[in-house]
């Protein structure tokens, strides 16, 4: 939720923090934005990838955005600013990634990649900081505040209209 307290445990993290500290005594909305997807930016292209793989860790799920959806919620903001606002803009079903490339495999009518435990994944610093959290967000505040909806409500109808526009 936006009212949690953040507790920043990466480099970047503790950037993004102090960034958003600055803005907000500035007056200005923050927008946090989980993965951002759209066509030719998703799982779609990943799966293509040669050494494309999934990785598996249990329990754990991410949230995503469709670019549509973050584009909508700015421009409910605008139409209503709230300085100082926070929001959370991600669709409602945080997934794991290898579920969703899964998915993504599918829609193309291919196999999936090769499932890899995140234990023998050799995954550089970034994805490691990548897979170290959990990223479940709530867009309840959004909804609420400024009347957004997301376009495109799970991965499921976000990968299948990227798929549509891209060909």
């Amino acid at each position: 939720f936006e009212q949690t307290p953040r507790n920043p445990t990466s480099r970047e993290a503790v950037n993004r923090a102090r960034a958003e500290d600055e803005w907000l005594s500035k007056g200005a909305h923050i927008f946090r934005l989980p993965g951002i997807y759209g066509p030719g930016r998703s799982q779609l292209e990943r799966v293509r990838e040669p050494a494309a793989r999934r990785i598996m860790k249990p329990g754990q799920v991410f949230s995503r955005a469709h670019r549509d959806d973050i584009a909508a919620a700015l421009e409910l903001s605008i139409a209503h600013p709230r300085p100082g606002a926070i929001y959370n803009i991600c669709d409602d079903e945080p997934a794991p990634a290898d579920e969703v490339l899964a998915y993504a495999a599918r829609l193309l009518g291919v196999s999936p990649p090769p499932p890899v435990a995140i234990e023998n994944a050799n995954l550089s610093p970034a994805s490691q900081r990548f897979y170290a959290e959990c990223r479940r967000l709530s867009n309840a505040q959004a909804k609420a505040e400024l009347g957004w909806l997301p376009q495109y409500p799970t991965y499921r109808e976000g990968l299948a209209a990227s798929l549509a526009a891209s060909t």
